[in-house]
């Protein structure tokens, strides 16, 4: 009797791990695709910022999106829990070994974005163009150490 219910809490045991590491992957695959997507997001709203520079348009038509960057960009870090590495992630390594790097480039980020904003509301169409420069930089020193870099097209 004592060999069976051992047995039994064995494998009751060895299930429960079982699921919590098949949720653990699943959150971690949740979290990857919702970092994904806003990046994508952004990509997409600064693209279009570009567009409004470049045609000399009305920046306080970006206020929005600038201000969504800022927000996204304080957000960062809580979407880079320890464990959602792997899976299709081109976040790097250094992302949860240099978590205090991580997270300084991701509030740089915020502050040149909500700076970024804050001329767009002012409709300061030259300060927004330069700070447009900034808010990319920004976005280049974290991809240059915390991400996989792109494959050259061609």
């Amino acid at each position: 009797m004592t060999r069976t219910m051992s047995a039994l809490i064995l494998v009751m045991a060895a299930s429960v791990l079982t699921a919590a590491a098949a949720t653990r992957r699943a959150d971690a695959d949740q979290l990857i695709a919702a970092r994904q997507a806003g990046f994508k997001l952004q990509g997409a709203a600064f693209g279009g910022m570009k567009g409004v520079i470049d045609a000399k348009g009305d920046v306080k038509t970006q206020a929005f999106a600038a201000g969504a960057i800022a927000a996204w960009a304080r957000a960062l870090p809580g979407l880079f829990p320890a464990g959602s590495d792997g899976g299709t992630t081109k976040a790097l390594p250094t992302v949860w070994s240099d978590r205090a790097g991580f997270e300084k480039a991701a509030a740089t980020l915020a502050t040149e974005a909500a700076k970024f904003a804050d001329l767009a509301k002012a409709g300061d169409q030259p300060g927004f163009a330069m700070q447009w420069g900034v808010v990319r930089n920004a976005c280049s020193a974290c991809h240059d150490k915390y991400r996989v870099a792109d494959k050259p097209k061609g």
